[in-house]
């Protein structure tokens, strides 16, 4: 469960990106990121191509608009 054991929840996740890694694969992430996750994760797998947030990032927008959303976005993406 992601928010009881941060690192526990996305184990297998590295796992699988460092094993395609050393296959020569590029690697994207989607489904589930969110604002509550993003950041950890794309840590957790700093040779991240690509993630696809786009359902999470236009029901954030919702609520706190677009230009705010994605600014919060961007934030967790820092240096990628």
């Amino acid at each position: 469960d992601y928010p009881a054991d941060r690192a526990k929840a996305v184990a297998p996740f590295v796992q699988a990106a460092e094993h395609a890694r050393s296959l020569g694969l590029a690697l994207n992430a989607g489904h589930d990121l969110s604002l509550e996750n993003l950041r950890f994760f794309s840590e957790s797998i700093p040779f991240l191509s690509e993630v696809s947030i786009g359902h999470a990032l236009i029901s954030d927008a919702l609520y706190l608009g677009l230009e705010e959303t994605i600014r919060r976005y961007r934030s967790c993406l820092v240096g990628k």
